[in-house]
């Protein structure tokens, strides 16, 4: 199996669909976070899920932005970090609730209580630690790069229209969660996970499969060639 420029980036199509559908799974009957979920193998299942969702969306934007990042300029390669940045972040406080939480949720369960807490937009009641800069960092770079690099794939107009206009509305709804307690945060996630599956759809039907990209021309003689060619041809008998 030879690996080249369009094998990787029709992968990471694929790895951006599953992404969204990955992100919108999660959501379906998520139990309420707290300390006797935290203890349950089903809440060490979505957790692992979680951090396979972030590792393949991570894989998803690079493999949207790397081949069109000169026609998504400035804003698209800040985007990109910065929204590559908040899935790192995701995936590394996922795994630390997927191996940690559990751990803690018997020994100090007011702790585990007070980080399910911050994790769905509210405040904690004690002292979580670096916890509680890691989930406001992750949301502003979740937030703030899914609508830049959203905005840079609308103009760059590269991949599906439709799904880079939910990329960016998707991510930056996200921020009317605490003003809209009546609704399940939850929701919020399906526009996301929509749009990635569009974009990672649209970036693989898009890019040509390796056996059917087209043979370079042969190249013309240089002009030095013919050159060479026309003298020796004059002295001939």
């Amino acid at each position: 199996m030879s690996i080249n420029p369009s094998t990787l980036t029709r992968t990471a199509g694929i790895s951006a669909v599953v992404a969204g559908l990955l992100f919108i799974g999660i959501q379906i009957n998520h139990p309420q976070l707290d300390t006797a979920f935290a203890t349950s193998a089903e809440y060490t299942v979505r957790q692992s899920v979680k951090v396979v969702m972030a590792v393949l969306s991570l894989i998803g934007i690079t493999g949207m932005y790397v081949p069109h990042a000169k026609r998504m300029g400035v804003l698209g390669l800040i985007g990109y970090l910065v929204f590559g940045a908040g899935y790192l972040i995701m995936m590394s406080v996922e795994a630390i609730g997927a191996v940690v939480i559990p751990t803690l949720a018997t020994r100090a369960p007011a702790y585990v209580n007070d980080v399910f807490a911050v994790a769905m937009g509210g405040h904690s009641a004690g002292n979580i630690g670096a916890l509680a800069s890691l989930n406001a960092a992750m949301g502003f770079a979740y937030i703030g790069g899914g609508v830049m690099f959203g905005i840079a794939l609308v103009r760059a107009t590269v991949l599906a229209r439709w799904a880079a206009i939910m990329l960016a509305v998707g991510t930056g709804a996200t921020l009317a969660i605490p003003f809209l307690p009546m609704i399940n945060e939850r929701l919020f996630a399906v526009p996301t996970g929509v749009a990635l599956i569009g974009l990672g759809y649209s970036l693989w039907h898009r890019t040509p499969a390796a056996g059917s990209l087209p043979e370079p021309p042969p190249k013309s003689p240089s002009a030095l060639t013919r050159l060479g060619r026309s003298t020796a041809d004059t002295r001939l008998p």
